[in-house]
């Protein structure tokens, strides 16, 4: 009983490192900056607001992107913040 022990033990420790990790990898990636906070409540319309009040900062934030991208014009330097931010997790 003990020598299974010996070998299960750390493959239950990997398998929880691994599990521990990923869900780490979802954390880091729904992670939003100070400055993306700022920039959003600067220039957020009603139904991005809308959409933080009922959903959450990274799927509102990630509406605010894909309208920027599809054509408003972006102010100076916003536009590479955007592209270098954390994406949400699907």
């Amino acid at each position: 009983m003990q020598g299974l022990a010996a070998l299960l033990f750390p493959a239950v420790l990997m398998l929880f490192a691994l599990a521990m990790e990923k869900v780490q990898t979802r954390i880091d990636r729904l992670a939003v900056s100070r400055d993306h906070v700022e920039e959003f409540l600067e220039s957020a319309d009603a139904d991005q607001v809308d959409t933080l009040a009922k959903e959450g900062f990274p799927a509102a934030l990630d509406e605010f992107r894909s309208r920027r991208t599809k054509g408003e014009p972006a102010a100076a330097g916003t536009e590479a913040t955007l592209r270098t931010s954390p994406q949400r997790a699907s």
